[in-house]
């Protein structure tokens, strides 16, 4: 039988919220992740030593191996996302400070032109105004001409944070909704935005630890057998959120759409989740040599809840691993048509070896 216990102290680390407040973690919003202080914990429950390497197979925009540079910890991250791997490489980088301030100072101060062409897709012509948008091709256009790639990516993630600032749209569930309102000037936002994050990095001192982004599927990983200590993670949610929509304006700016995701939506069904999330787990075991945390939430459907957190014990335990507990972090209603209780589902941290 599973030990399920209740973690209610886990509630709001298991979210991103607390990262609001956290330099370098809150250079980009990502809503999906969890906190600095949750990794923070796993790190000390595992007792992770500085010689030893964390892996996180599903990285998001950077939280596990950001937590483990800043603590002295090897670590290894892959997303099959290139926005969410964008974003760990710039807030995981090495920066010569000296010359990411020359060149952000030169790059600030370039006498604004407004662009030949903007972009002819109609979302990106909803989501921003002629302005903001004029100030994101003309800094865009500036910061591709920059020689060293490290500080390219540096100043392009200050300014995807920017223009989702400046823009029409807020991210509503697992939906984007547009709002006409007033906006700050593109221009402004960018520059504060950019010295805030030279500020971060002066004040943080992180130490120079190996730390290796690589675009990649949790279901495939390029890892050698045994070759990490633990894992720190959180898979898609089953039927929760489609991210290449949600983050569809950064998309259409900056990136390419991933190919290949986990089939975590209902079109697919949830069988196809779970086949997908039996190979991340015979991957998991394959590569790590210690225990796994894996935060994870139970599936809402309009006739049923499923609890994620049990079959993916289960499957465990089926191909091999050993489930040591669950942790409850917090319980909340599966509503159907918003009002009709359909069950409770729960987010929970499943902790395997």
């Amino acid at each position: 039988m599973l030990k399920i216990t209740s973690a209610l102290d886990l509630k709001d680390l298991v979210t991103f919220i607390p990262n609001k407040h956290e330099p370098i973690h809150n250079w980009y919003h990502y809503k999906e992740g969890y906190s600095k202080q949750f990794v923070e914990l796993m790190l000390k429950k595992f007792n992770i030593q500085k010689n030893q390497t964390v892996l996180d197979p599903f990285c998001g925009v950077g939280t596990t191996p950001l937590t483990c540079k800043q603590n002295g910890i090897k670590s290894i991250g892959f997303d099959v996302s290139p926005l969410a791997a964008f974003v760990s490489r710039v807030k995981t980088a090495d920066y010569d400070l000296t010359e990411l301030n020359k060149t952000c100072r030169n790059v600030l101060m370039e006498k604004f032109q407004r662009p030949e062409h903007l972009p002819r897709d109609e979302w990106l012509r909803k989501v921003f105004n002629r302005y903001v948008l004029e100030d994101i091709m003309f800094y865009k256009e500036k910061i591709f001409q920059i020689q060293d790639e490290k500080i390219m990516h540096f100043m392009l993630l200050g300014l995807m944070d920017s223009a989702m600032e400046c823009s029409y749209a807020y991210k509503d569930g697992a939906l984007i909704r547009i709002q006409k309102k007033h906006v700050p000037p593109l221009k402004k936002y960018f520059k504060y935005k950019i010295k805030k994050m030279l500020k971060d990095l002066e004040k943080a001192n992180v130490p120079n630890t190996e730390c290796k982004i690589e675009l990649g599927d949790a279901r495939d990983l390029a890892v050698c057998d045994n070759g990490v200590d633990f894992i720190i993670t959180s898979p898609p949610y089953l039927n929760k959120i489609e991210y290449t929509k949600i983050y569809r304006t950064e998309y259409a700016l900056f990136f390419e759409q991933p190919k290949t995701q986990v089939r975590s939506f209902i079109e697919e069904g949830e069988d196809a989740y779970f086949r997908d999330m039996r190979k991340c787990l015979e991957n998991f075991k394959r590569v790590c040599k210690g225990p796994m945390a894996i935060v994870i939430g139970g599936g809402c459907f309009p006739d049923h809840v499923t609890l994620v957190d049990e079959k993916i014990g289960e499957i465990a335990e089926d191909i091999g691993l050993k489930v040591k507990e669950i942790l409850v972090a917090r319980n909340s209603w599966c509503t159907k048509a918003r009002t009709v209780k359909v069950g409770q589902i729960r987010e929970s941290v499943v902790i395997l070896e």
